[in-house]
């Protein structure tokens, strides 16, 4: 796959936001956390002050994973359809918070096992790769058509989704079994053994980690040949939702556009979408610290730190979510907190 070069933020206005933060009213580094912020919205739109984000879309990828017959998870395959249904009805955690930090949801069915007049009558083809994704520690999640369809995909959402406005995005996921395939990606990336990348995912006891456990190691076992090769460990080892969010993350950073990254399977299509497009990680900003031991490894090796630690385990962008609102306090604070000088204090 070819791609273009990933434009880096800019640097004028990152070097203004620093600027203006020591011209405030303020002691020298007693914004904390809130300056870094403003600086890096501010890189991220080139203009200094940074506007704060009014136009936030949180999209959710929704897709099923044949590895979750392995029983893997504390829910059954059939638990994504009614997943995306809470989305739909703003009865899921992100549909709930995501209007109190002025953002907008997507969700988007592109591997749910399911006939699309199941899920949405309205729904086409256009975004669908597969139903359902192969099971990973015996046989491939996709085909390589499929993995290229895939990708293509989620660069279209994110065009899409820039094209008609948005200022910042939040990739999301749904998807029963999910992070059994993101763990292995992982571990494929990073070099770490399968049982240092296994959380406890949807809650899952003892007993399903140790099926888990099991079920990465086979996997990571056929995905160890090509961990030089993002696309064909998105074939071997990932699925139709991990292929879609690659895409998706690789193409905001190429049109330029701040990203927050949330829960574990985000995470690992974030590492293997700056694997493809170096530079691309510059883009984004983690939303929050997940207990997942996996996710520890995607922030270290993308030399990232996490906003927040709240614990949220959910992929579903409900950290992201409570992120937005410190952005735009950021933001104000850079554009109308008085100077030194304003004050006569200079």
């Amino acid at each position: 796959m070819e791609l273009p070069a990933v434009t880096a933020p800019d640097v004028d206005a990152r070097r203004a936001a620093v600027a203006r933060f020591t011209e405030l009213a303020v002691a020298d580094g007693a914004l904390g956390r809130l300056a870094e912020l403003g600086v890096w919205l501010a890189a991220g739109q080139g203009v200094c002050p940074p506007r704060p984000p009014a136009r936030a879309r949180v999209i959710v990828v929704a897709a099923d994973h044949g590895i979750a017959a392995a029983g893997v998870s504390a829910h059954s395959g059939d638990v994504t359809l009614r997943q995306v249904a809470a989305v739909r009805a703003s009865t899921a955690p992100v549909a709930v918070l995501a209007p109190v930090a002025g953002a907008s949801v997507r969700v988007v069915d592109v591997g749910l096992d399911h006939d699309v007049d199941e899920v949405d009558h309205d729904s086409t083809d256009r975004y669908r790769v597969r139903r359902g994704s192969g099971r990973i520690d015996t046989a491939d999640a996709l085909t390589a058509d499929e993995t290229d369809r895939a990708v293509q995909i989620g660069r279209m959402l994110a065009d899409e989704e820039v094209d008609a406005g948005a200022d910042l995005l939040l990739p999301a996921s749904v998807g029963v079994g999910a992070t059994t395939p993101a763990s292995v990606l992982v571990a494929a990336v990073t070099g770490t053994e399968p049982v240092a990348v296994i959380g406890r995912g949807s809650g899952i006891d003892d007993n399903a980690w140790m099926r888990k456990a099991a079920a990465v190691r086979d996997a990571l076992r056929r995905a160890r040949p090509h961990t030089r090769d993002p696309l064909a460990l998105l074939r071997v080892t990932g699925g139709a939702d991990l292929a879609v969010l690659t895409g998706f993350c690789l193409q905001a950073a190429l049109r330029r556009t701040p990203v927050l990254l949330d829960g574990l399977v985000v995470g690992a299509a974030a590492l293997l979408a700056d694997e493809l497009a170096p530079g691309a990680r510059e883009w984004w900003l983690v939303a929050q610290r997940s207990p997942e031991p996996a996710m520890t490894l995607v922030v270290d090796h993308l030399g990232l730190a996490p906003v927040l630690d709240l614990g949220i385990r959910l992929g579903d962008g409900t950290g992201a979510a409570t992120v937005v609102p410190l952005l735009q306090m950021a933001a104000r604070l850079l554009a109308e907190t008085a100077t030194a000088a304003d004050l006569g204090l200079a």
